[in-house]
């Protein structure tokens, strides 16, 4: 790890956030905070990394080897999520930046925001808003925006992480089975009559796909073309991981002949989705800007976290929650 100058540390915060973050932040570095709602562009970013030793970032800023380069003050990145997709974390380990980051406790606001985006793409809860809005709802018809049973359906989880864990637990009030896929070796099976099964066996058999996996080289249009057209005809396919797991325009596809019955995003590959989206023209798509840990007792605490990171970083000890724990070893006054 770099060593701490003599000076106050400086640190550039991306985005505001709950000010009594900020007011912790302020009292251990002279700090700054993008003023605008959206990000920084990234020469700007670049430019406001050269001179600062912390940056607290969000998922919208890029944080390559490139602009880890020009930031040789640099010690620690401390990102408001969980998932690290947007920094390179290779590059920071190899320059002796600390990468922070926020588990746990978005756990289970994503899971509310999935399991809701469940529900109003199986009841069609955004079309009938939209009917009633423009005038349209004449009167109560027996075949009026027909959905979806939940009740008794078998859910699909890919990925049984803690967000996908979380996600069954809420299925169980609604008397659903549970499938699901894991990479890891290690398999928690603490939910009740929850069974694992291959990715195929997962997609043929459910009535509802949710995806909670990280975004990876592996994971990286994890479902495509091929993996839709294995899911049951009128499946319904969730996501609040990241918009790159799933191919769009398969899933565009998928959703335009009828094959799928719909799908709830909370994520898509760009962010924000371009408003000529052919995604965004298909009544069966229910989608939300990217909101799955959007309360404001989840935000606060993300924010805690990430604030605690890096102020742990310039007091010369090691964060709770570091990305590449290996860089503090390097350096004993952090362990």
């Amino acid at each position: 790890m770099r060593r701490m100058t003599k000076s106050r540390p400086q640190v550039f915060v991306t985005r505001a956030i709950a000010p009594e973050a900020i007011a912790k932040l302020r009292k251990q570095a002279i700090v700054e905070v993008w003023p605008h709602d959206t990000p920084p562009p990234y020469s700007e970013l670049t430019r406001r990394a050269r001179n600062v030793d912390a940056l607290l970032t969000m998922v919208t800023d890029r944080i390559d080897a490139p602009l880890i380069a020009a930031a040789p003050k640099l010690r620690v990145i401390s990102n408001l999520a969980v998932g690290l997709d947007n920094i390179d974390i290779a590059a920071a380990t190899a320059a002796g930046i600390a990468v922070g980051h926020t588990p746990g406790v978005l756990t289970e606001a994503t899971a509310d925001l999935a399991f809701a985006l469940l529900m109003a793409a199986a009841r069609r809860i955004a079309e009938g808003d939209r009917e009633v809005r423009a005038g349209k709802w004449q009167t109560w018809g027996p075949a009026v925006l027909l959905g979806r049973d939940v009740f008794g359906a078998t859910l699909g989880i890919i990925g049984w992480g803690k967000i996908g864990r979380a996600m069954g637990r809420r299925s169980l009030g609604f008397n659903m089975r549970v499938l699901y896929t894991t990479r890891s070796a290690k398999d928690d099976q603490s939910i009740a009559g929850a069974k694992r099964v291959s990715m195929k066996q997962l997609l043929q058999q459910s009535d509802f796909v949710s995806i909670h996996v990280p975004l990876t080289a592996q994971t990286k249009h994890l479902i495509g073309a091929k993996e839709l057209a294995l899911m049951k005809p009128g499946a319904i396919l969730i996501n609040t991981a990241r918009g790159a797991v799933i191919d769009q325009r398969a899933l565009y596809r998928s959703l335009r002949a009828g094959h799928l019955g719909g799908a709830g995003l909370d994520v898509s590959d760009p962010e924000p989705m371009a408003s000529a989206d052919p995604l965004l023209k298909l009544p069966d798509l229910v989608i939300t800007p990217h909101i799955g840990s959007a309360t404001h007792t989840t935000r606060n605490k993300m924010a805690d976290i990430a604030t605690d990171n890096i102020i742990e970083v310039l007091e010369g000890r090691r964060p709770r929650f570091c990305a590449n724990p290996e860089v503090m070893l390097r350096n004993p006054a952090c362990g």
